[in-house]
């Protein structure tokens, strides 16, 4: 088939290079976000797909909104018969929708209906789920509510990060979004309206939602920290200064003082630094100050001098 991938950030480059690299479609265009600055420079830089796109010789389109009457000549001339598209990060209008003859497939990271919306790796880890997964579906105008091709499942590990497990489905997604590709083709995929039952929804994760209360049990920071790393990024206050946090170790209660600490105290020992919460305390992994590099925990409580009593807030 004729296709036009659409995507932006590194998680989609995984699919377009498996589309790439198979034998019954060719990617006649690429779509994604436009340059945007980065670095100390500030100089605009080609997002992940973008690149890529460049490296293979292949058309890249970045249009301002994908309602752009330009945009939609142009897409209308490409004639693709199916538009796969992997966290492009812009609305779709129905102008869009209507272009290619199969229409728009998203893979989406996420067991639909559970998790539509933007960020729904962060979510599933925060939540505390055990089992997340991939889907593709056809887009629709309502958010990711279209019929579902097919899934794959991913377990989520103890000590996952949005980022390791984000990366995992990056990869399994890409081969569910080829072999969707292929079923469409074929004829012998046909969508499935997605339950009624089980939905929920994954917002933008921002920085403020990064910000940690140790006033929470130890099983929620940690869920907590794990699903903001690396993006955003964990963060807690100390001496009036925002202190990046890594993800944290959560520890039995028989291996510290059962006396406890207080939520958000810090307790510094040869070894480890303790911080209290609502139930046992938690150990601090790396963590970077403002202006300095990331260290372990312990080697910015040598030198910070932390005195006793001391909070994260």
């Amino acid at each position: 088939m004729r296709l036009v991938f659409a995507g932006t950030p590194a998680p989609a480059v995984p699919s377009l290079r498996a589309l790439l690299e198979s034998e019954r479609h060719e990617v006649v265009a690429v779509v994604t976000r436009p340059d945007a600055p980065a670095g100390r420079g500030r100089r605009l830089v080609r997002s992940p797909v973008g690149a890529l796109a460049d490296e293979h010789g292949i058309e890249v389109l970045t249009p301002r909104k994908a309602g752009d009457p330009e945009f939609l000549a142009k897409l209308t001339a490409l004639a693709p018969d199916a538009c796969p598209v992997v966290a492009y990060g812009a609305l779709l209008p129905q102008a869009a929708l209507d272009v290619p003859v199969h229409g728009w497939v998203n893979l989406h990271f996420s067991l639909l209906p559970a998790w539509r919306g933007a960020a729904p790796v962060q979510a599933a880890i925060r939540a505390g789920d055990e089992l997340t997964g991939a889907s593709t579906f056809r887009i629709v105008k309502e958010l990711d509510a279209g019929p579902v091709y097919g899934v794959v499942t991913e377990k989520i590990a103890p000590g996952d990060t949005a980022g390791a497990l984000l990366e995992r489905l990056s990869v399994s997604g890409a081969r569910l979004l080829v072999s969707t590709m292929d079923g469409i083709e074929d004829g012998t995929l046909r969508a499935v309206d997605q339950p009624a039952d089980g939905m929920s929804y994954a917002p933008k994760v921002t920085v403020e939602d990064a910000h940690v209360s140790f006033t929470d049990p130890a099983t929620a920071v940690d869920r907590l920290v794990r699903s903001v790393t690396p993006e955003p990024g964990a963060w807690a206050e100390f001496r009036g200064e925002r202190l990046k946090l890594g993800p944290v170790s959560r520890i039995d209660a028989g291996q510290v003082d059962e006396t406890g600490l207080p939520p958000g105290e810090l307790r510094v020992e040869r070894k480890r630094v303790l911080v209290g919460t609502a139930t046992k305390p938690v150990v601090l992994g790396e963590v970077q100050a403002q202006g300095k590099k990331r260290m372990a925990a312990t080697d910015w409580a040598r030198g910070t001098r932390i005195e006793q009593g001391e909070r994260l807030g």
